[in-house]
């Protein structure tokens, strides 16, 4: 029996896992026996931590005097440099550079966007990537769960009670950053999931398969991360080497031939997909497990083991249209508007949104390739939807698989004159600021500026889509897809092409064989029936 996520039992679930796990912490000293992983210091008892800390940049200038490579580190990779050259396409990418159809774009919103920074004081491009004290070490390392960043404030934390937002009489309280250095510890999935669950500018927004229902997950809802279960943290899979961490949505492993890694043995192939464990026989024993076995040729392990994706009782969007934003309310002010469980479908800064729950993905061939629409690529309206990220694969490329993906769906802003996407000034509290002004041409002046793109001063909005190939979320093998979801007519793989698929394929050649293979035998059956029965008479 499958058990109903959404609603207002699926928070009470969520909190009363949690409490199972601060239950069992108390009971032992403080630690969570599920990811039992003490550290051989004590952090409290270090005298350089014993002090009143002013800002974050202060906190991490004390955590170089022992950890002296740690920022060097850092500073070598894509988390902090938000940037990556395709070797396979010599797109310059990440986030600093591609577009989306969800926020839309950085430059400009630097001090918003910045929030999920494992840094301090990116608020514009003059942002020093050098220096050393403006890596956040308590981003990632705090186990307190106290520690907060806030939009706006360039990747600080809140120093002193802040209302959020202005004039909403509502306040984060200033984060005790003496309190956290001396709890410091091992990442966990509320570290990482404080930015990766709520990319896109809202809980569960982007991916699908990452939000707030996998910080404490039962085994349902993920086999792997089920917080009184396995516990797997996000560093399980992306085991991290001098803080980088392996995984790419730029170059992501459609098809890993390598197989398990073993302990001792020198790999450098990535340790975040279902072979690096697993192998390339998942499934043990002869018969059925053997067939199923037989499918990985065809399909990620994915396709079957994530049957829904947004199934925590967390909402994900799967549209976006900022064409229709700007709407005030009757009293002449921005408004929102809810739908019956309460979730948020329209907001004047932002427009029209579509959520969804327990939904199927969409499945397509795979191979791993990613191309992007970049700022100054030229567009063609009339030719369609705009594919923001264009993700190869064919049935024949003795590359790809058929994986799950979620496809998100937008209405956004460009340049008819120069055809080209635009990236807006949106988040602000300055006049040129969209959401500030709710005047497209203006934040769109400003935002080209800022990114060096001309602007012809039209506005107009296209259609877009991106597609994100779903990894999270894997369910128990016995709520997998079944066989006979994909083997029918209108099934899950109804619109794959290039591969066959009994009982969704009618092929009349393999029809008509099979109906006289079928014919004979039983013609035959009852030749024979008719001869034993005319020797008896004889």
């Amino acid at each position: 029996m499958k058990t109903n996520r959404s609603g207002p039992h699926a928070s009470f679930r969520r909190a009363a896992l949690l409490a199972v796990m601060l239950f069992g912490s108390a009971l032992h000293g403080g630690e969570v026996l599920a990811v039992s992983k003490a550290s051989t210091a004590d952090h409290s008892k270090f005298k350089e931590l014993q002090q009143s800390f002013a800002s974050g940049p202060e906190v991490t200038r004390t955590c170089l005097i022992c950890h002296t490579e740690a920022a060097k580190q850092v500073h070598a990779t894509k988390h902090w440099s938000w940037e990556f050259l395709n070797p396979a396409t010599d797109q310059k990418l990440g986030k600093k550079n591609v577009i989306n159809n969800f926020c839309i774009s950085i430059p400009s919103n630097y001090p918003f966007c910045t929030s999920c920074h494992v840094g301090y004081g990116w608020k514009d491009a003059n942002f020093d990537f050098t220096a050393e004290q403006n890596v956040d070490c308590l981003v990632c390392h705090d186990t307190t769960g106290s520690y907060r960043k806030l939009p706006g404030l360039a990747g600080h934390p809140p120093y002193q009670d802040t209302e959020i937002p202005p004039g909403s009489g509502k306040f984060a309280k200033a984060v005790d950053l003496t309190k956290v250095a001396q709890k410091v510890g091992r990442s966990s999935r509320d570290t990482c999931g404080a930015c990766h669950f709520f990319g896109g500018g809202g809980d569960g927004v982007k991916h699908g398969d990452m939000d707030s229902s996998l910080a404490a997950p039962d085994k349902e809802l993920d086999v792997h991360m089920d917080a009184t279960g396995l516990d797997f943290t996000c560093g399980t899979c992306h085991r991290t080497s001098s803080h980088d961490v392996p995984g790419s949505r730029y170059t992501p492993v459609a098809r890993d031939t390598q197989g398990a890694h073993i302990p001792g043995r020198a790999d450098d192939s990535l340790p975040a997909t279902c072979p690096a464990c697993h192998g390339q026989a998942p499934h043990k024993g002869g018969g059925h497990a053997a067939k199923l076995n037989d499918h990985t040729d065809v399909l990620a392990c994915q396709t079957c083991h994530i049957p829904r994706i947004a199934r925590g009782g967390v909402a994900t969007k799967t549209s976006w249209d900022w064409s229709t934003a700007g709407q005030m309310g009757p009293d002449g002010k921005p408004m929102l508007k809810k739908d019956e469980a309460g979730r948020v479908i329209y907001d004047s800064k932002k427009g029209d949104f579509v959520l969804g729950e327990n939904l199927v993905p969409e499945y397509r061939w795979f191979n791993g390739e990613v191309t992007y629409t970049l700022l100054g690529d030229k567009l063609d309206k009339d030719a369609g939807v705009t594919r923001i990220n264009r993700l190869g694969g064919s049935a024949d490329d003795g590359k790809s698989l058929i994986w799950p993906m979620k496809v998100f769906v937008g209405v956004q802003p460009y340049d008819p004159v120069n055809h080209t996407l635009v990236t807006p000034h949106t988040a602000g509290n300055d006049d040129t600021a969209y959401w500030k002004n709710f005047g497209w041409e203006k934040a769109i002046k400003t935002g080209m500026q800022v990114s060096g793109a001309p602007f012809s001063g039209e506005v107009d909005f296209i259609r877009t889509e991106m597609s994100w190939p779903i990894t999270h979320m894997v369910a128990p093998k016995e709520n997998a897809v079944g066989c006979a979801e994909c083997h029918m007519k209108g099934g899950r793989l109804e619109k794959v092409g290039g591969v066959y698929i009994p009982g969704r394929d009618a092929n009349p050649l393999v029809d008509l064989a099979g109906w006289l293979m079928a014919g004979g035998a039983l013609l035959g059956a009852l030749a024979h029936g008719g001869l034993r029965i005319l020797r008896r008479k004889s």
